[in-house]
C-alpha cells in the first residue's frame, strides 16, 4: 500500500509538472523561433534597401554590413542584383524565383519540426521609388538571402528543455521522499493493526493496537481491541477450567488405580485379573491424558519466564532417569559424541525436563528390542539444537504434519497407545520458550526429533 501511495503521489506531481513546464517550454521555443526570424528578416530588409539603391556608397555599405554581420553572427549574406560586392550569389530555387519575379519574401526553417540545420530568409530588393504611403513600390532589381545556422538555437533549445527536465527529475525525487514519509505516516495505524493481527495469529492474546490515526482506523482499532479482550477472557476461562478439571481428576484417578491394584492382589481368578489389568491400563492412560492437559493448560498460561539453563546438565539427568526403563527392553540410550561444553539455552524452569520426558517416552515406545536412542546437542549460531533419534519404523510425511495435533495418536511397536498429547505438549512448551520443533527421518531409518532452542548470551562454564 505504501508503494501505491508513493506512485500515486509521484504521478500526481509529474502530471502537475508536465501541465506547467511543457507549455512554458513550447512557448519559449516558439518565442525563440519568432525572435530569430524577425531579427534575420530585419537585417535582410536593411541590406535589400541598400541593394535597391544601387549606387556606389550603398553598395559599399552593403558589402561592409554583410561582412560585419557574417563576423558577428552565424549568418552568411548572399546577394544578386545591381551591386558588385563580391558576396556569393544565392542558389536558384523557388524562394529566389518568388523574390525576383513576384517580389515575395520567404522564411524557410528547413524542417517542419522546429527547424533544420539552417534558416534561410530571402527578400526582394526594389529600386528607390517610393509611393505615397511610404512603401517601396519600385521594380525588383535583385534579392538578398541570409543563410543563418541554427546550431546556436539548438543549444539554447536543449538548455530550455534540459533545464526543465533536470528540474522535473529533482522535483519528482523530492516528491518521492515526501510521498514516502507521508505514506508511512498515513499507513502507520494500518501497520499497527497488522502487527496486532500477526501477534494474535501467533497465539499472543495480549496483543493490542494503539488507537491512533484517522477516525476510521481508531474505530477499527477499538473494535479489534474489544474483541481481543473478550477472546482473551474466554480463553483464559477455558484454560482455568481445563487446569482445574485436570487437577481435580487426578485425585480420584489415583484412588481408582490403587483400588484396582488392591483388587488385583486379592483375586486369584485369572479372568478377573485380566479384566482388572485392562481397567488399570485404561486408568493409567486416562491419568496420562489428564496430566498432559494440565501441562498444556499451565504452558498456555505462561506462568513462568525463560531463563538461562545448562542444557547438557538437564539432558544427562533425564537420561539417567530413563536408562532403567530402557534397560528392561534392551534399548541403549546414548549421548552423541561431540556433545560437550555447557551451552546455555533460554527456557522456563521445568519445560526442558517435560520436553525430554515426552520425546524419550515416544522414542522408547517405538524402539525395537536391542535398539539405540541417540541424543545430540549442537550449537548453530544463535540457536542450540537438541536432537533425539530412534531406530523405530519412522513416520510417513502425512503423519509428520499431524503429529503435533492434540489427541492424535500413533502406534508403537509395543502395541500400546499414548494419550495423543505428548508431542502437542512438546511443541507448546518449546514454542513458549521461543524455539521450534520439527520431525525428520533419522539416518538408516527411524524418526528424528529436532528441537531448536534460543542460545543464551551468557556463556556456560
Amino acid at each position: 500500500m505504501i508503494r501505491q501511495l508513493i506512485r500515486s503521489y509521484v504521478l500526481l506531481v509529474a502530471v502537475a509538472i508536465a501541465l506547467f513546464t511543457v507549455p512554458v517550454a513550447f512557448t519559449l521555443t516558439d518565442q525563440l523561433r519568432g525572435d530569430t526570424a524577425d531579427s534575420v528578416r530585419r537585417e535582410a530588409d536593411t541590406m535589400a534597401l541598400l541593394l535597391g539603391n544601387g549606387n556606389t556608397p550603398s553598395c559599399a555599405a552593403l558589402d561592409e554590413m554583410a561582412r560585419a554581420y557574417a563576423g558577428q553572427t552565424p549568418g552568411q549574406v548572399e546577394t544578386t542584383g545591381r551591386c558588385d560586392t563580391g558576396l556569393p550569389g544565392p542558389q536558384r530555387d523557388a524562394a529566389l524565383t518568388g523574390a525576383l519575379e513576384d517580389g515575395r519574401s520567404t522564411t524557410d526553417w528547413g524542417s517542419s519540426f522546429i527547424w533544420g540545420p539552417e534558416l534561410k530568409v530571402t527578400v526582394p530588393a526594389r529600386s528607390s521609388a517610393v509611393d505615397l504611403d511610404g512603401r517601396n513600390r519600385g521594380p525588383v532589381v535583385g534579392a538578398v538571402r541570409i543563410v543563418y545556422s541554427t546550431d546556436d538555437l539548438t543549444e539554447r533549445l536543449w538548455t530550455i528543455w534540459g533545464f526543465r527536465a533536470v528540474l522535473a527529475v529533482a522535483v519528482l525525487g523530492v516528491a518521492a521522499v515526501i510521498g514516502a514519509a507521508a505514506a508511512r505516516r498515513i499507513t502507520r495505524p494500518l501497520r499497527q493493526l497488522n502487527d496486532m493481527a500477526s501477534r494474535f495469529s501467533d497465539g499472543d492474546l495480549t496483543a493490542r493496537s494503539p488507537v491512533t490515526g484517522p477516525p476510521e482506523t481508531q474505530t477499527l482499532a477499538r473494535t479489534l481491541n474489544q474483541g481481543a479482550e473478550r477472546l482473551d477472557t474466554l480463553v483464559a476461562s477455558q484454560r482455568i477450567f481445563v487446569a482445574d478439571a485436570s487437577h481435580q481428576l487426578r485425585t480420584p484417578l489415583t484412588a481408582l488405580r490403587l483400588s484396582l491394584d488392591n483388587i488385583a492382589d486379592g483375586v486369584d481368578d485369572d479372568f478377573v485379573k485380566e479384566d482388572v489389568e485392562q481397567a488399570t491400563a485404561e486408568v493409567v492412560r486416562m491419568s496420562r491424558l489428564v496430566s498432559g492437559l494440565l501441562v498444556l493448560a499451565r504452558a498456555e498460561a505462561k506462568v513462568t519466564a525463560a531463563e538461562p539453563l545448562a542444557l547438557l546438565d538437564i539432558v544427562r539427568e533425564r537420561l539417567d532417569v530413563w536408562r532403567p526403563a530402557a534397560d528392561e527392553r534392551g534399548v541403549t540410550i546414548a549421548l552423541a559424541a561431540g556433545a560437550d561444553g555447557r551451552p546455555l539455552v533460554l527456557a522456563s524452569p521445568g519445560h526442558l525436563e517435560q520436553v525430554l520426558d515426552n520425546v524419550l517416552s515416544n522414542a522408547l515406545e517405538v524402539s525395537p528390542d536391542g535398539g539405540t536412542i541417540t541424543v545430540g546437542v549442537e550449537t548453530k549460531g544463535e540457536s542450540v539444537v537438541l536432537s533425539v533419534l530412534d531406530e523405530g519404523p519412522g513416520m510417513p510425511d502425512a503423519d509428520k504434519s499431524r503429529a503435533f495435533d492434540r489427541f492424535w495418536r500413533g502406534r508403537g511397536l509395543t502395541g500400546r497407545s499414548g494419550s495423543g498429547l505428548g508431542l502437542a505438549v512438546v511443541k507448546q512448551l518449546v514454542t513458549d520458550d521461543g524455539g521450534t520443533v520439527a520431525l525428520g527421518d533419522a539416518p538408516g531409518g527411524g524418526l528424528k526429533v529436532a528441537i531448536s532452542l534460543r542460545a543464551s548470551s551468557r556463556s556456560g562454564g
